[in-house]
């Protein structure tokens, strides 16, 4: 028989940023055909029904969003490897996303480039960062307990500041995540109050400090 084959799940809710990753893939001569998922259930019962040696999962899925399907992975496969990937800049949600047990971040702007690599990295047992990042990830560390307010904020909470924060309504990000617009502004309340603000142009002026905007 042949020599094994990598088995890789892409999960992202555009069908075309779907092909191009498998395109990507399908150029490798040790992968197989990648297996495809548009959002967190079919995510979860893929890999249910069958073994995978990593995922390559989008954070900003509609409905449970990519963060809170890594923490669902996390209990039904702890060692599976899993590379977030998002049109998000690396200081939005990296940190966050390695912190939750990814093995790896890649903005969609540099998969073309550096997908393949970021997956063979990951299948090796290592993260896969970029340099900034990991520079990134060094100071948080030594840090220590000085968390910033964002830190504090539940996936769910933070994904609709940085939302807000590039200039969506609650309505608008309620049609992009496909909850409810009273769910979003109960979000948005929280995470006010979590961070002691009282309006979303506060919310929206510590985005801009901390870098939580692109």
């Amino acid at each position: 028989m042949g020599s094994y084959l990598i088995r890789v799940l892409i999960a992202d809710d555009h069908p075309l940023l779907r092909s191009g990753l498998k395109h990507l893939l399908e150029q490798e001569p040790d992968f197989c055909p990648p297996g495809e998922a548009e959002n967190s259930d079919q995510v979860l019962e893929k890999i249910s029904e069958r073994a995978w040696d990593a995922i390559v999962l989008d954070i900003a899925m509609p409905g449970r969003n990519g963060l809170e399907t890594l923490h669902e992975i996390r209990k039904r496969r702890p060692s599976l490897p899993v590379l977030m990937l998002s049109m998000h800049s690396e200081e939005q949600f990296a940190i966050r996303a390695i912190k939750a047990g990814a093995s790896g971040y890649l903005t969609k702007s540099d998969a073309p480039s550096e997908l393949v690599r970021a997956i063979r990295r990951v299948l090796a047992g290592k993260k896969y960062v970029s340099a900034t990042l990991a520079e990134t990830l060094a100071n948080a560390i030594e840090a220590g307990e000085e968390r910033p307010l964002h830190e504090t904020l539940s996936d769910r909470e933070y994904l609709v500041v940085c939302r807000i924060a590039s200039g969506k309504s609650v309505t608008d990000i309620a049609e992009e995540t496909g909850l409810s617009v009273k769910t979003i502004s109960t979000y948005r309340a929280r995470a006010l109050e979590k961070m002691k603000m009282h309006s979303s142009a506060e919310l929206m002026n510590y985005a801009i400090r901390n870098g939580l905007v692109d």
